[in-house]
C-alpha cells in the first residue's frame, strides 16, 4: 500500500519537531522529586513486562534471544529493558524495604498477570499493558476489517483489570494513589499497524485516528475517577523511520524520504495522531484543572536519538537495520523474524537502535527514557 499526500503536513511543520529537542541530561533521578508512590502503567509492547507471556507462552517474547541481557527472557520486547524500566528505576532508592523480594535487584514493574507480583502499598506499581495491545477493543476493529494478530486484549480489558486491582488491594495502595504516577500509553499504534497489514486506504487510516483518541481520552477520564492526579499521555513514534516499515513501504520516488531516509508520509500520519492527541490532553486539562496531565513527547525522544546517534555511541550505518532479524537494506522480513529458528542477532546490540525491526534496543529505550525523564519533569509540577 503506497502511502498518500493525506498523510503529508508540510515540511516546515514536520521540521518543527526537531528544532525543540531538549539537551540530553544526565539527572535521570530527578522524578525522585516528585515521590512517587508508585507508578501504574497502560499502553501495548513498548511498556509490557509480562502480561502477553503469561496470556500466550508461546509468543516469541518469552525466549532468547528476548531478555538476553536480563537474566531470562521476561516478556519485554527487546533484548533488555523498556523505558518504564529506566523511569520507575528511581523510586527504588525511596523504598529499600521492596529490594530483597526481587532476586535481580532489578527496576520491574511487575506485570498484572504474573502470579508473583506484589500488591505491598508503596513497592513500585503494577503494570498492566499488553504487547500487541490496541486502544480499540478487538471487536470494533473487526467491524473495520482489522484483526488483532497478537492478542485478544485491548485498553478497555486493562482499565478492567485496573479497576479489578484497586478494588482488590490494600488500604494503603489505595490511599497512595494520589501520589502515584499513571501512565496512559503509549497505546493505539497496533491499531495503526492492523490497519496498514490488512491494507486500509488513507481515508480509512486517517478516519481511524479520532476513534483512537477518543479511547485513550477515555482511559485518561476513567484513571482519573480512580484517584489519579498525575497522569502522563505518551504520543506515537516516528514510524516511517522503523524497520518494518522502511522494509514493506519502498516509495522510489526520493522525495517521498527526509532527510533521516525516513518515509515522510507515516511520519506525518504519526504526527497527525500526536498533534489530535495533544488537542485532547488540552481539552483534558481544562476539564480536569486540579490534575496534572502531560504530553509524553515519544516522537521527539526518539528523533532525539537519531539526531545524536554518533555521539550516543549508535552505528550510524545501522540506525535503519534490525539487530535481530534477517533481510536486506534493513535486516527485517515479515517471514523470519527475530525469535525464528536460525534468525541471527548482531553482536553489537548496543550500537543498534532497532532490535527486531518493530521495538528498540535497551540503549535506546535508556536513552529515550532520559529524555522523557528530564522533558516531563517540570510539566509534573513537582516540589524540587
Amino acid at each position: 500500500m503506497a502511502t498518500s499526500s493525506v498523510f503529508c503536513a508540510s515540511a516546515l511543520s514536520f521540521l518543527f519537531h526537531f528544532l525543540l529537542v531538549p539537551v540530553f541530561s544526565h539527572d535521570v533521578n530527578v522524578l525522585q522529586k516528585c515521590g512517587f508512590k508508585a507508578i501504574y502503567q497502560l499502553g501495548d509492547s513498548l511498556a509490557d513486562t509480562g502480561n502477553l507471556i503469561r496470556e500466550n507462552p508461546l509468543s516469541p517474547y518469552a525466549w532468547f534471544p528476548y531478555g538476553m541481557n536480563l537474566s531470562k527472557p521476561t516478556g519485554r520486547c527487546s533484548n533488555g529493558l523498556l523505558m518504564i524500566d529506566f523511569i520507575g528505576k528511581f523510586r527504588y532508592s525511596l523504598f529499600p524495604v521492596c529490594l530483597p523480594a526481587r532476586s535481580a535487584k532489578l527496576p520491574y514493574l511487575d506485570a498484572y498477570l504474573n502470579p508473583a507480583r506484589f500488591f505491598y502499598g508503596g513497592c513500585g506499581g503494577v503494570n498492566f499493558a499488553v504487547a500487541g495491545s490496541t486502544a480499540l477493543p478487538v471487536e470494533a476493529l473487526l467491524l473495520k476489517n482489522i484483526m488483532n494478530i497478537v492478542t485478544k486484549e485491548s485498553l478497555s480489558t486493562q482499565l478492567e483489570w485496573m479497576s479489578t486491582y484497586f478494588n482488590t488491594c490494600s488500604k494503603d495502595c489505595v490511599r497512595e494513589i494520589e501520589s502515584s504516577l499513571f501512565m496512559v500509553g503509549e497505546i493505539g499504534g497496533n491499531d495503526y499497524n492492523y490497519a496498514f497489514l490488512f491494507h486500509k486506504t488513507t481515508e480509512e487510516m486517517k478516519a481511524l485516528v479520532p476513534e483512537v483518541i477518543k479511547a485513550i481520552e477515555d482511559a485518561v477520564v476513567k484513571v482519573i475517577g480512580y484517584g489519579a492526579r498525575r497522569v502522563v499521555v505518551p504520543g506515537n513514534f516516528p514510524i516511517g523511520c522503523f524497520p518494518v516499515y522502511l522494509s514493506q513501504f519502498q516509495p522510489n520516488d526520493t522525495a517521498a524520504y527526509d532527510e533521516f531516509k525516513c518515509i515522510r508520509g507515516l511520519n506525518s500520519f504519526a504526527s497527525y495522531h500526536n498533534e489530535l492527541l495533544k488537542q485532547t490532553v488540552e481539552g483534558l486539562k481544562k476539564q480536569y484543572p486540579d490534575v496534572i496531565i502531560v504530553y509524553g513527547d515519544y516522537y521527539k525522544a526518539f528523533m532525539s536519538i537519531y539526531q545524536n546517534a554518533q555521539s550516543l555511541g549508535f552505528d550510524t550505518k545501522s540506525i535503519q537495520k534490525a539487530c535481530c532479524g534477517t533481510g536486506d537494506d534493513h535486516n527485517f522480513s515479515l517471514g523470519r523474524t527475530c525469535g525464528d529458528f536460525g534468525v541471527p542477532v548482531c553482536p553489537n546490540p548496543d550500537q543498534y537502535i532497532s532490535w527486531d525491526g518493530i521495538h528498540l534496543t535497551q540503549k535506546a529505550y535508556q536513552h529515550m527514557a532520559e529524555w522523557l525523564i528530564n522533558d516531563i519533569f517540570p510539566k509534573l509540577q513537582c516540589s524540587s
